[in-house]
């Protein structure tokens, strides 16, 4: 006789062994569609492959070269720029989220719903439609009249202000009781002070999100780099990419190498925000 249980969606999971046998053919076409890609770059990264068409999960002639020869063509020096403009990016990115959270969040003044409509507006305006403005003010920095164009502050500056980052934060900090505000008032604390102390320590939460979403962001952006650079001084790793790609010399397993260098920030930067990350998500949630 077959037997069922009622699964987490409410349907009925069949447990006999015709029904273990079709799970486990959906799981593998599953696995197979999601992670055969990633397996195929690893794999290649070291293996010695010069057919672009060729490229297998399995590994035919295991190699490391690939990753000298990357080396030896630049990418230390791009991988450096990206980590360059990520970690000044993301730690201005965090400053300007976390302090115009708080003055959306806890103060009131005029206008202040056409501020988060603007702001809201940035994340519906695709990036192609802002690259020539940008371009024209990097260029010519309104106030300061200075031109950042070939630089790494010209890729760094623009980054500061994401409107996801900013949402997140006002969100988590209204939440945040305002009688522990009105209490510290009342002990004689500034604004200052209940910033770094009240409300930064306990939107923990949101910080490790817009930590991880910032870092990927960040080091997957493309059109920036491209907008800013003059030459490969100022090249970041996806820009490099695409020179690597289109050069005749360079073997597919050296750009499967390089890739998979442009992979494993990303990867590392979401185990060590992890623990906020899961946090942050599970409060929006419970929030929702």
């Amino acid at each position: 006789m077959t037997s069922t249980h009622d699964s987490a969606l409410g349907l009925e999971a069949v447990k006999s062994p015709a029904g273990r046998v079709l799970k486990f053919v959906l799981y593998t076409i599953l696995m197979l569609v999601f992670a055969g890609p990633l397996l195929a770059l690893l794999v290649s990264a070291f293996n010695n492959v010069t057919d672009p068409t060729a490229l297998s999960v399995i590994p035919s002639s295991p190699t490391v070269d690939n990753f000298g020869i990357a080396w030896n063509l630049g990418v230390g020096k791009y991988l450096l720029n990206s980590f360059l403009i990520v970690g000044f990016g993301l730690l201005l990115q965090v400053a300007v989220s976390v302090m115009a959270g708080y003055a959306l969040a806890r103060k009131k003044f005029r206008f202040m719903s056409l501020v988060l409509v603007a702001i809201l507006a940035t994340l519906m305006l695709p990036e192609e439609i802002l690259a020539i403005p940008l371009s024209l003010i990097l260029a010519d920095v309104p106030v300061l009249h200075l031109n950042l164009i070939g630089s790494l502050a010209g890729v760094i500056v623009p980054l500061g202000a994401w409107a996801f980052s900013i949402l997140v934060m006002t969100e988590f900090m209204k939440d945040v009781p305002r009688e522990l505000e009105e209490a510290a008032r009342i002990d004689g604390a500034g604004d200052l002070r209940i910033f770094a102390q009240i409300i930064l320590p306990m939107c923990r939460p949101a910080l490790g999100v817009i930590g991880v979403f910032g870092f990927t962001m960040i080091w997957d952006q493309y059109l920036l780099p491209l907008l800013v650079s003059t030459d490969s001084s100022t090249y970041t790793l996806p820009l490099a990419l695409r020179t690597l790609r289109v050069d005749p010399n360079v073997t597919p397993g050296v750009i499967m190498a390089a890739s998979l260098l442009a992979l494993l920030p990303s990867v590392a930067a979401f185990l060590f925000f992890q623990r906020s990350f899961v946090r942050g998500l599970a409060s929006g949630a419970l929030k929702g």
